[in-house]
């Protein structure tokens, strides 16, 4: 087992769901690479091969656009989440890029205090190393519920 690879990757895992769970949506488009792919889709679809998406976006730039317009465009509840990210297995690519799968769930918390158990499912990524710099080539949140509530604003 590569420890300094197991905790570079569990501290950008941690890092990424923890600028999620506290509102740092803005910080969100930085823990990818320039043409960093960010794909959430149903174990479903994920398992026949299908590229249908939930939501998609193949640079930085289009999750800094997604980020405004939640800020600025969208209208939804105010609501926030609280992940846990568990069981992460890591294989290295090169001495450049690992590969990372993961287990996560994610709490919804409303504005009401009403909490629910919003989405589970893994992360599948694919990590550019640059040590303390390192960032998702590709990040695939595959949720195992085929049914998705509509109120899918905020990344997981």
């Amino acid at each position: 087992m590569d420890v300094e690879l197991q905790v570079t990757v569990e501290n950008l895992l941690a890092r990424y769901v923890h600028a999620i769970d506290d509102d740092r949506l803005e910080d969100w488009p930085g823990f990818f690479v320039d043409k960093g792919r960010y794909r959430i889709t149903t174990a479903e679809n994920y398992e026949r091969g299908l590229p249908l998406s939930i939501i998609y976006a193949d640079s930085r730039a289009m999750l800094a656009d997604r980020v405004s317009a939640l800020r600025h465009a969208n209208i939804y509840e105010a609501q926030r989440y609280r992940h846990t990210v568990s069981s992460t297995l890591i294989e290295r690519i090169d001495g450049n890029t690992a590969r990372a799968t993961s287990n996560f769930q994610v709490v919804r918390i409303m504005h009401t205090g009403d909490s629910m158990l919003f989405a589970g499912g893994r992360y599948l990524d694919r990590i550019r190393l640059d040590g303390k710099d390192s960032r998702f080539e590709e990040k695939i949140v595959v949720l195992d519920s085929c049914s998705v509530d509509t109120l899918l604003a905020i990344p997981l």
